[in-house]
């Protein structure tokens, strides 16, 4: 717009001058001076699209689906960096779509041993919870993790993606011979409501998360979570993680248990869940073959375990463009009809900009 207001005056300047020689002697040239911060703003953001069908007994479904639409901004200032993310999905179902603020943080990161992130960011508990919605592989996060991680918790906390509102520190330390950091440390203190919420109970949850990299690719951690949340009570939770990630292989695999009671008091004051996936090239920057089991058990017995065996294929268009095909066989000991076992398959169109 300035540059425009500009072109537009000394267009309007010339027309009322008799020569162009004398505008070109009487005129000095104008500059705008952008500063550091605006020229370092990137704009980005990706678009996930969806086909799915089920058959549980007396409950068959099949439907397109909006899974994800985000849009980001990242910026620089100085030693710190910050981003801001708007999401619309259909949070709260299929026909009810929310439009909502997912991040909006700053991170002073003068030094990778000491980093400090202030604003409403991912929660600091297992490797899966940060991992991007398209680069995690799958038609949607494990079981365990949407319900022990902050998306829809079993607190009955509003889907928040993982998310929370407060401040951590993180870094990376311990460098070997080569210069790689061989210890990853994170521990933030949040308000324990999920996004967009004040705290209500002034009790904060505090996360941590260490993690060891032995080798280029591995990591091998462990989280704690401990904290409460408003008119449900105390929540207590651990995750042991171990992972490869390099290259076009990745392989991960996430224990979780919580105690402390949910939204639904009748599942008890504890639960559980895992989960083990690979992800292999079949076709170098082309195709990959996946394959996953998981199992969340709501109240930590058996007979309230939703376990899932899912095999897949991603296909890349380009690096930015790419396409999920999934079956999945269900057996959900949750259910209240006789039969448990259902089955489910999943397309999904997924790009980035």
């Amino acid at each position: 717009m300035i540059a425009l207001m500009t072109s537009m005056a000394i267009s309007a300047s010339a027309e009322t001058l008799p020569e162009v020689e004398e505008v070109e002697a009487t005129q000095e040239k104008a500059t705008v001076e952008v500063p550091a911060w605006v020229k370092n703003i990137k704009f980005s953001g990706y678009g996930m699209l969806q086909y799915q069908g089920q058959d549980p007994e007396g409950n068959h479904s099949n439907t397109f689906n909006l899974r994800l639409a985000r849009f980001i901004l990242d910026g620089k200032i100085g030693d710190f960096d910050w981003r801001a993310q708007i999401q619309g999905t259909n949070a709260k179902g299929p026909g009810e779509p929310t439009v909502q603020l997912v991040d909006l943080y700053a991170e002073w990161r003068k030094y990778p041993e000491f980093k400090i992130r202030a604003g409403q960011f991912k929660r600091a508990f297992t490797f899966e919870n940060p991992t991007h919605p398209i680069t995690q592989g799958w038609r949607g996060y494990a079981d365990v993790i949407n319900n022990l991680s902050g998306f829809g918790d079993r607190t009955g906390e509003k889907s928040s993606g993982g998310r929370d509102i407060g401040i951590q520190v993180s870094g990376d330390i311990f460098p070997n011979a080569s210069g790689r950091k061989l210890l990853h440390y994170q521990v933030g203190v949040y308000n324990g409501e999920g996004i967009n919420t004040k705290d209500k109970d002034n009790r904060k949850d505090i996360i941590g998360g260490l993690w060891i990299m032995p080798i280029q690719g591995v990591r091998i951690g462990a989280f704690g979570w401990t904290g409460s949340r408003a008119g449900v009570g105390e929540k207590n939770r651990y995750a042991l993680s171990a992972e490869y990630d390099k290259g076009e292989y990745t392989f991960r695999a996430e224990y979780l248990h919580s105690q402390g009671y949910g939204s639904n008091l009748d599942l008890g004051d504890k639960a559980d869940g895992w989960y083990a996936f690979g992800i292999v090239p079949v076709v170098k920057n082309k195709l990959r073959a996946k394959a996953r089991y998981q199992c969340y058990r709501a109240a930590k017995e058996w007979g309230s375990a939703k376990t899932t065996y899912e095999v897949g294929l991603n296909y890349f268009f380009t690096k930015n463009l790419e396409l999920h095909a999934e079956y999945a066989r269900i057996n959900d000991k949750s259910m209240a009809t006789d039969k448990h076992d259902y089955n489910m398959i999943t397309c999904e169109f997924d790009f980035r900009f």
